[in-house]
C-alpha cells in the first residue's frame, strides 16, 4: 500500500503573487467604477456585479479545488484495493 501523502501546496512566491494579482485587479476596478463619469446607481449596480463576480469566481474555483480532491481520494482507495489483491494473490495456489 501506498503511503505517500497527497499534498499539493503551491510556493511562497506564487501565493503572494496571487494574492497581489487579486488585490491590483479589485483595486484597478473599483477605481474604475468610481471615476466612471455616470450616475450613481450606474456606478452602484456595476460594483454590485464585480463583488458578485468575484464571489462566483471564489465558489467555482472552491467546487472545482473539491471535485479533484474527491477524485484523488478515489483513485487512492482503488489503488489500495488493487494492492491488497495483488498481495493476496498466489499464482502457484490451486482452485
Amino acid at each position: 500500500m501506498s503511503d505517500t501523502p497527497v499534498k499539493q501546496q503551491s510556493t511562497t512566491a506564487f501565493y503572494g503573487q496571487a494574492v497581489a494579482s487579486f488585490g491590483v485587479a479589485m483595486a484597478a476596478t473599483s477605481l474604475g467604477i468610481y471615476n466612471l463619469h455616470t450616475d450613481a446607481w450606474v456606478r452602484a449596480f456595476l460594483a454590485i456585479a464585480v463583488l458578485y463576480l468575484v464571489t462566483s469566481a471564489f465558489t467555482l474555483a472552491k467546487v472545482i479545488r473539491d471535485r479533484q480532491e474527491v477524485g484523488q481520494i478515489v483513485s487512492r482507495v482503488d489503488q489500495a484495493r488493487l494492492d491488497k489483491m495483488l498481495a493476496e494473490y498466489d499464482p502457484y495456489k490451486t482452485p
